[in-house]
């Protein structure tokens, strides 16, 4: 094991840069799948990280419920171990669980929540709340509602509802309402609750991937808006319906992990890139470039990760294994 078991817990600021330049520089459904995988895989090797600390530091501490084998000389040669680690990893590794927990907890909640706000309604795709003071649009995402799982334009169909209020409906153009829907139809099809959720549980299992987080936020909302506008047809259309609602938002936005149409990400920064010509679809960026060297950087990084990971896993289950009486 050695010190590259420690690596895991650092390599994630490998992938800094990558956050920062996917969302310029790639088409935003590519970077939000290149971002949440990256946050996974890092996230799970730093958890793996603690654990393995934690089993190795504390073996040779008196009082401790693992095997008398395990603290045996020969092991401890085989294992190179430190006290002060291990047992900084254990509230470590007990806030990590915890936190992840949480964030579970409260996803669950505040879709089962939201579920029970639509009791009553009519049960259409869209939910409109008779709210004339907040204007406010989100996706809920819940079960497939259509047997056939595709719409007749043939994507994927949506699973959930669009819940809009009055209030926003009202400051809307048709037009621009015909955007507000594709927009939270997009989330609901593409399931960006999903990439939303990985990439908040990697930022609580370890701190330097909350850019991550972050910039997975910002490209999910920026797939919807392309989404909406291929839909559309009209660029600027959606845009406006952009700039409406963020101008609109309460001080109390959708609920948490919910995505919305003004919801999440720099208002300034969507509504700019949809005044532009649309994103390329080209997902392999030249090495010779800035985005190049940082997918590639943030690529080793997280190979190096899963190897010093499994490296450590393998060596240590052996050790143990061996020593573990029978």
């Amino acid at each position: 094991m050695g010190l590259f078991v420690f690596l895991p817990l650092v390599l994630p600021l490998t992938a800094w840069p990558v956050a920062r330049l996917a969302a310029q520089h790639l088409h935003p459904r590519t970077a939000t799948r290149l971002l949440t995988a990256l946050a996974a895989v890092m996230a799970l090797c730093s958890t793996l990280c603690l654990a393995l600390l934690m089993v190795v530091g504390t073996a040779q501490l008196p009082g401790n419920p693992l095997p008398d084998g395990w603290s045996d000389p020969e092991v401890r040669a085989a294992l190179p171990y430190d006290e002060v680690a291990g047992r900084a990893a254990i509230p470590a590794l007990t806030i990590v669980c915890g936190a992840l927990a949480r964030t579970l907890w409260r996803h669950a909640t505040v879709r089962r929540r939201g579920w029970r706000a639509l009791a009553g309604l009519p049960g259409t795709s869209v939910a409109v709340l008779p709210d004339a003071t907040e204007a406010y649009a989100y996706a809920l995402p819940g079960k497939e509602r259509r047997a056939g799982g595709r719409t007749r334009r043939g994507r994927r169909a949506p699973h959930g509802r669009v819940v809009v209020s009055r209030a926003l409906l009202d400051r809307l153009q048709p037009a621009e309402r015909r955007a507000l829907f594709a927009h939270e139809r997009a989330h609901l099809a593409a399931r960006h609750h999903r990439f939303l959720l990985v990439t908040q549980l990697a930022a609580r299992a370890n701190p330097f991937l909350r850019p991550l987080r972050t910039a997975t936020a910002y490209t999910a909302e920026r797939w919807a808006d392309e989404e909406a506008a291929a839909v559309v047809r009209d660029r600027r259309v959606v845009a406006r319906a952009i700039g409406k609602a963020a101008l609109a938002r309460p001080r109390t936005a959708a609920p948490a992990g919910l995505a919305g149409l003004a919801a999440v990400g720099p208002v300034p920064r969507r509504v700019a890139a949809l005044l532009g010509p649309a994103p390329a679809a080209r997902t392999r960026p030249s090495l010779f470039t800035a985005m190049g060297l940082a997918l590639w950087g943030a690529a080793c990084g997280t190979a190096v990760s899963a190897m010093s990971s499994a490296n450590a896993t393998v060596t240590m289950v052996l050790v143990l294994r061996a020593a573990t009486p029978l």
